[in-house]
């Protein structure tokens, strides 16, 4: 009975507005929440069209294109461990607004400049702005939810989710002007938010401990022994590579059943549109049921289930004849990927709160940002070793005519993942670490 009243009251909770929900929590996780909205929108304003104006706008070379974005890829995951431990040894604010201003310039040069070596250092000073803010945003929403965190990083994923959905949008928009007004309006919207910040957002560092008279050598010592941690560090990289595929595998097959036409464009842009509207839409529900039904292992591990059952429509579309042409065709290019994008996010509406959750207990409140550093790079890593994985898997499957084979691995990658974590959940390795002596 209890349990069951505990359920009602989680799911009345979730029904009411996103902006009532938002000003439920303190005034620093509710700016927090919009300050990665915003970030989102201007960054994603920005990055979808920054290839083509790289290669179309500038005429560089593949090769170069290439460069450009990988050092922005390449500075950020590289670089979070050391942004989480400078948010953990300076205090959380004072990262966020660096990363704010470093990519202002970023984005500013970007638009300005078309010497190779000045759009290298702009590429890397935005992509070292994210691991600058990242692993520091979320230790501040860890520290001033409280015992609210799994529901804030519920709203947190919504406002995220909104920002990546609504950036590409206001982008087309600007850079069917010029791209220079995309990047030069992306830039003024980071200086704002800089502001906003620098005036509005408390103080906030981590609680004070041993690591404040630890060298940074120790405080990664610290972190790298953390066996549970590591554990389900690794157990999670295949959430990321699975999410991953709505911008590789999804396109890419969308692309060779329906072309780059119409109908492929199309299909690609209902990708998009269900995964965020559907984040959006039912985040704070499944958040709330899962909270009042579930422990967080079970969450943790049913989340990967559903994101490796997210593959079966595209696997069963295998088994069907491609139509020549007509509403047949396109029902064919456009529906599989999009239920498998549904499932993708579904998956990760019921993990991703309990991730971030599971973190900050494993870290046993020490080192959290450095803890979500270290844990963003084996995330990155895992991210691009399963992207060229997936893609040579892809290649390989066409070319043998086994196109249902890539689906196959990609289910089995997340049923495997689920299954570590469910027996990090059985043998209690996901239970809070005991609090270091001072």
């Amino acid at each position: 009975m209890t349990t069951s009243v505990g359920k009602q009251r989680k799911q009345r909770k979730a029904a009411g507005s996103l902006l009532a929900r938002t000003r439920s929590h303190e005034r620093a996780v509710q700016l927090l929440m919009v300050n990665q909205f915003t970030i989102n929108l201007g960054f994603y304003m920005l990055m979808p069209y920054l290839a083509q104006h790289l290669s179309g706008g500038l005429g560089l070379a593949g090769w170069v294109v290439g460069l450009v974005l990988g050092v922005r890829n390449f500075s950020q995951q590289g670089m979070f461990l050391l942004g989480g431990t400078l948010a953990d040894r300076l205090g959380y604010k004072p990262l966020i607004v660096a990363g704010c201003v470093l990519r202002t310039a970023g984005f500013a040069v970007l638009g300005l400049v078309d010497s190779l070596p000045a759009l290298l250092a702009a590429s890397a000073a935005t992509g070292l702005a994210g691991a600058l803010f990242n692993p520091a945003v979320r230790a501040y929403l860890a520290a001033d939810a409280g015992e609210r965190r799994v529901e804030a990083f519920a709203l947190f994923n919504v406002y995220y989710q909104a920002g990546i959905l609504l950036g590409p949008v206001v982008g087309m928009a600007l850079t069917g002007v010029s791209f220079r007004v995309t990047c030069l309006t992306s830039a003024a919207i980071f200086a704002v938010l800089s502001a906003v910040q620098l005036r509005a957002l408390p103080a906030r560092r981590a609680a004070g401990g041993p690591e404040e008279r630890e060298s940074v050598l120790a405080q990664w010592r610290t972190v790298v022994t953390n066996r549970p941690f590591l554990l389900f560090s690794l157990a999670m990289v295949g959430s990321y590579v699975l999410s991953f595929q709505i911008y590789l595998a999804l396109p890419l097959e969308v692309r060779r059943l329906g072309g780059e036409g119409a109908t492929g464009t199309s299909a690609v842009a209902l990708l998009f549109a269900v995964s965020g509207l559907s984040t959006i839409l039912a985040q704070t529900r499944v958040t709330a049921w899962c909270e009042a039904g579930l422990a967080p292992g079970q969450a943790l591990s049913r989340g990967l289930v559903l994101m490796g059952a997210a593959f079966l429509p595209l696997l069963a579309a295998t088994a069907v004849p491609v139509p020549d042409g007509g509403a047949a065709r396109w029902l064919l290019v456009a529906v599989p990927p999009a239920l498998t994008a549904f499932l993708l996010a579904m998956g990760t509406m019921v993990a991703y709160p309990f991730e971030m959750d599971t973190l900050v207990r494993l870290s046993g409140d020490r080192l959290v940002a450095t803890h979500y550093g270290l844990y963003n790079t084996i995330s990155g890593i895992g991210i691009a070793l399963g992207n060229l994985l997936t893609g040579t898997a892809l290649d390989a499957a066409r070319a043998a005519g086994l196109s249902a084979l890539p689906w196959l691995v990609l289910g089995a990658l997340g049923l495997g993942c689920a299954a570590a974590l469910h027996g990090l959940h059985r043998t209690g390795r996901l239970a809070p670490a005991r609090p270091a002596a001072a």
